[in-house]
């Protein structure tokens, strides 16, 4: 199965160089649903583009016939954040011209809808495809009023037609996946939404963690809080309703490495998935598929812990060790400069949880983030 190839302009430099997308759209023989996947819009978090790269790899060696809707593949969605460097390092992570986190822009039309109660009221009788088709018309056509100030003279901040450029991709998705990394060193792992529980087992990683409080301005949580919130209002008129609408943050590993453990984890997790979502044949994979994962799930209510005091990490706990209360999670050398000796610090665990996230640098100024504990 070949795809069609879309490239996108995106951004047009002060040099005359032009950045661009480029979309991979591998459509199937039979209609279906469409599926977007995007990689690397945090610069140091590159390991899903390897990724995707196995996702094209795969689809290429297939008949459209396995293949039920469509499936868009964006590796490297944010080459502002992909280039960006310090010496060595790659953070990528804010748009440093506007101080903003390249992940926490996105438009999210609940934000903006006149009175959902009210559409809910009037869909209540519907069929859930209609009141879906019903609904995300309404969306496409707020969403495209964007497109006036951005074409007019004035013209708006460069994140607001970066946005504009993903979410149009995107709207319209059934399911869409984000694939990140930790920016230091982490677990794999994804966050997922309210009700999606049953779902995030067919992505076979270890552990979720559950978004029940969020801001929508996230990729995912811009995509998917809409439909939440009008399931909630559907819930309120005592309709019980699940759109058939997801949307995932997979996190792989390590930042500004492709650690081969997370790219298999996570190129399992989305064949697998997409299996059980009828739109890969299950046919291709008679033994590699798993519908009971075990899984453990973690509230997002977590404990990041920063350095007191200016000095460099010793002992730390490693990733995915369980901790208890009062045990030490890791010591911190001093260097004081006070006319005394270095001092080692103990720092111990405020609550249970498991360590899923360590920072790279083990020299840390003070307030520095040192570990996570969900």
């Amino acid at each position: 199965m070949q795809p069609i190839i879309e490239t996108i302009p995106l951004r047009h430099m002060a040099s005359g160089d032009v950045l661009s997308l480029q979309v991979y759209k591998f459509i199937g023989a039979q209609s279906g649903k469409k599926v977007y996947i995007q990689s690397n819009l945090h610069g140091a978090e590159i390991s899903g583009n390897a990724v995707i790269h196995q996702l094209i790899e795969f689809l290429l060696s297939i008949d459209a016939t396995y293949l039920v809707g469509e499936i868009w593949l964006v590796p490297v969605c944010n080459p502002m954040g992909t280039n960006e460097r310090a010496q060595h390092f790659s953070p990528g992570r804010y748009c440093t011209y506007e101080a903003k986190d390249w992940n926490r822009i996105f438009w999210d039309y609940e934000k903006e809808a006149d009175d959902l109660a009210a559409f809910a009221k009037s869909q209540l009788l519907l069929e859930i495809e209609v009141v879906r088709h019903n609904y995300l018309t309404i969306i496409k056509h707020k969403f495209a009023q964007l497109l006036e100030k951005i074409n007019s003279s004035s013209s708006v901040p460069f994140t607001q037609k970066f946005r504009y450029k993903l979410q149009s991709l995107s709207l319209d998705a059934d399911y869409l996946i984000d694939l990140h990394s930790s920016t230091n060193q982490g677990l794999n792992y994804l966050y997922y939404f309210h009700n999606r529980e049953q779902s995030s087992k067919y992505f076979l990683l270890d552990f979720g963690i559950l978004l029940d409080e969020y801001d929508g301005d996230a990729f995912d949580e811009a995509f998917i809080k809409p439909w939440l919130a009008l399931e909630q209002h559907f819930q309120s008129l005592g309709r019980e309703i699940k759109f058939d609408v997801d949307a995932w943050t997979l996190e792989l590993g390590t930042g500004m490495q492709i650690n081969l453990d997370s790219v298999t984890r996570g190129i399992e997790g989305i064949k697998n998935y997409l299996i059980q979502k009828c739109v890969l044949s299950n046919s291709l994979f008679f033994e590699s598929t798993r519908l009971n994962n075990q899984m453990m799930f973690i509230r997002r209510a977590d404990i990041k812990y920063f350095a007191p005091i200016g000095g460099m990490i010793q002992d730390r706990v490693n990733l995915g060790k369980s901790v208890k209360v009062g045990e030490i999670i890791y010591k911190i050398l001093s260097f004081n400069k006070q006319g005394e000796l270095p001092q080692v610090i103990d720092i111990h665990a405020q609550a249970e949880g498991l360590v899923y996230d360590i920072s790279t640098n083990q020299a840390v100024n003070e307030g520095e983030f040192v570990i996570g504990v969900g």
